[in-house]
């Protein structure tokens, strides 16, 4: 496993900028809702106006890829202890999301200093993809299977599964980064964890069986 230096993009989620935000691509002032691509090969974020945002949408073979808005909260997702275990996540609270450059599946997870993230066998996410379809149409680079079981040990409902866009993953590991304190994290973050799963439970549309 490998610290990702390649999601420096959290940063912006830590730390908003007080000046009015422009376009990374065309420098047109956004709103601070705006849209957001994805640079492919750095895997960096950058802040687009929805003209520039409507280029790089269902494109292939481009620098950059439109980030979806959709967030869906998956009832009924199945995965059992073993197939969790096998996955050798260390951590209860981590994203899943395919790279197009390798067809590869890449898990992530939020630490102190960033995302950690390692690979993960093709034939475990087969297998749990064929039990749960929904995931497997996840688009590659840009959506994400984000997983929290930490349960209510530590405030969260018992077992939530959803697909994200990217930046949602983003955001989640610059809060932990910004706000982890001693060793178990501190009271603020954890308070701050559970909002925005609170946060994200409120808006996603609620997808229900999931099985295929």
């Amino acid at each position: 496993m490998t610290a990702l230096g390649d999601f420096q993009a959290l940063k912006r989620f830590a730390r908003r900028p007080a000046e009015q935000e422009r376009c990374e691509l065309c420098g047109t002032a956004i709103a601070p809702a705006h849209e957001h691509l994805l640079e492919l090969v750095s895997r960096q974020l950058a802040c687009a106006c929805q003209a520039c945002a409507i280029l790089f949408s269902g494109q292939t073979g481009q620098r950059y890829k439109r980030v979806p808005a959709r967030s869906q909260l998956l009832r009924g997702f199945h995965i059992t202890d073993v197939q969790w275990e096998s996955l050798l996540v260390p951590i209860n609270m981590v994203f899943f999301y395919r790279k197009s450059s390798s067809d590869s599946v890449s898990a992530a997870y939020p630490s102190p200093a960033g995302a950690v993230e390692s690979q993960l066998p093709l034939e475990t996410w087969q297998e749990i993809a064929a039990e749960n379809p929904l995931i497997d149409a996840m688009e590659p680079d840009v959506e994400a299977l984000l997983v929290n079981r930490m349960g209510e040990q530590r405030g969260f409902p018992e077992h939530q599964y959803f697909v994200v866009p990217i930046d949602q993953c983003f955001q989640l590991v610059g809060l932990v980064r910004t706000h982890w304190r001693g060793l178990s994290g501190g009271d603020e973050m954890w308070r701050r964890l559970q909002s925005f799963f609170a946060d994200l439970t409120a808006r996603a549309q609620v997808s229900g069986s999931v099985h295929a």
